[in-house]
């Protein structure tokens, strides 16, 4: 089975906090629903669980969430 496709999400401004980036791929509705996403420890960063909604993230970082990939990638 191929590995799935990872997302690009285009940001602005290098670093963007984790929360933020939820927010931008359309993953979450709002902070609240990040925050607990991220405590209730559904959020890996790079292949590692991430617990801080504050984690700084930067072009080439990869988020993966609910079976899908998402790709830091800068505009």
């Amino acid at each position: 089975m191929p590995a799935p496709e990872k997302i690009q999400i285009k940001i602005h401004k290098e670093p963007i906090r984790l929360s933020q980036f939820l927010k931008l791929a359309n993953v979450v509705q709002d902070g609240l629903e990040a925050k607990i996403r991220i405590l209730d420890g559904e959020i890996l960063v790079n292949d590692e669980l991430e617990i801080r909604r504050g984690r700084k993230l930067y072009t080439g970082d990869l988020v993966r969430f609910d079976k899908n990939t998402f790709e830091v990638t800068k505009m």
